[in-house]
């Protein structure tokens, strides 16, 4: 599990690739979610708290926009931290290693509630040259109401 002290995986990107929506520590109008190992090496985790006006067609329920860039954003950091693992590298080492979606195909299960703390994991299933898979989940408590594949690409320097 994560300690309240330990830089998450997006906070190790370089400013100029810290911008994202989703993800981006420097964009103050964005999601800022953060990403960690949960078992180091195989799976990742990070939660986030959804607002009233993330809601979709379904009142109080979120929107699959959210859902998907959720699972879009944490499934490249974790991509990012599993290719630096790879490597036995720490994210804080240089060269930097960022990564792109490919490819992202989400299963919406059941409808997410906005009332509460949501939960995404990744399970890294390959480890490339210039590209990682990763499995994903989002969980409303107990509830897991979206799976998700991502392949995610290394930027080239």
């Amino acid at each position: 599990m994560t300690h309240p002290k330990e830089k998450s995986f997006q906070d190790h990107y370089p400013d100029d690739f810290s911008h994202c929506y989703g993800c981006g520590r420097l964009n103050p109008h964005g999601h800022q979610l953060k990403s960690f190992w949960e078992s180091h090496g195989e799976t990742t985790i990070a939660r986030f708290t959804p607002q009233p006006f993330h809601t979709g067609g379904v009142p109080e329920n979120a929107y699959g926009g959210l859902i998907a860039s959720l699972m879009d954003c944490h499934g490249a950091a974790s991509a990012a931290a599993a290719a630096f693992h790879a490597e036995g590298r720490t994210m804080d080492t240089h060269p930097p290693m960022r990564f792109v979606t490919a490819s992202l195909k989400v299963d919406f299960l059941k409808p997410t509630p906005l009332d509460g703390e949501l939960t995404v994991k990744g399970e890294i299933k390959e480890v490339a040259a210039r590209k990682v898979l990763v499995d994903l989940s989002l969980w409303a408590g107990e509830t897991l109401c979206a799976t998700g594949h991502m392949v995610a690409v290394k930027l080239k320097r």
